[in-house]
């Protein structure tokens, strides 16, 4: 069983729910999940109820969105992996930091407390500034990886750094076999 759990990088949702149809494609049992800002977030890139619906559908299951329903996904309910895309600069200095106060980080703690391997795909504005500690402080610590990533926007936003969502089914078997996907930065 797989968690995916997208965080509110909302221009990326679209590459992500494709890389989730991919993955379910697969017959793969994954069970949603989404930061509280997802759930209940409407943007120009779209509606939270309809993302909320085409993952449920595509699940088969209802997202999971507060912190009390995420932390048995540690010890209760073991999940063999969990991926989250998006992962936001926020979330990724939450975990970097071990702080669970949304759904994505505690089903991240959780998760990692049970010695299980954590798939990360970054989408974030300041990934090579303010966050730069935070990759190299994830990428040294046993069951975390990333997806390959790459700068998106060179002039306007030169801090920024995005996973290419395309190699993430690829990624999810490297992280299987418990190897970091590479090159990590393309």
């Amino acid at each position: 069983m797989i968690g995916y759990a997208f965080c509110g990088s909302f221009c990326t949702h679209k590459e992500s729910l494709r890389a989730l149809e991919r993955l379910c494609a697969l017959g793969e049992d994954v069970v949603p999940i989404m930061s509280e800002n997802v759930y209940t977030t409407d943007t120009r890139f779209g509606k939270a109820a309809d993302l909320i619906k085409r993952v449920e559908e595509l699940c088969g299951r209802k997202v999971i969105h507060t912190i009390r329903d995420s932390e048995p996904l540690g010890p209760a309910m073991p999940l063999d992996l969990l991926i989250i895309a998006p992962c936001t600069g926020n979330t990724l200095a939450k975990i970097a930091l071990g702080i669970t106060d949304t759904a994505v980080c505690m089903s991240a703690k959780a998760h990692l407390r049970q010695n299980r391997n954590l798939l990360i795909a970054l989408a974030s504005n300041d990934a090579m500034s303010a966050n730069l500690r935070n990759i190299g402080t994830l990428l040294n610590r046993k069951n975390i990886f990333f997806v390959p990533m790459r700068q998106d926007d060179v002039q306007k936003k030169p801090h920024s750094l995005v996973a290419d969502f395309s190699l993430l089914e690829k990624s999810y078997r490297d992280v299987i076999n418990n190897t970091q996907p590479r090159p990590l930065f393309i």
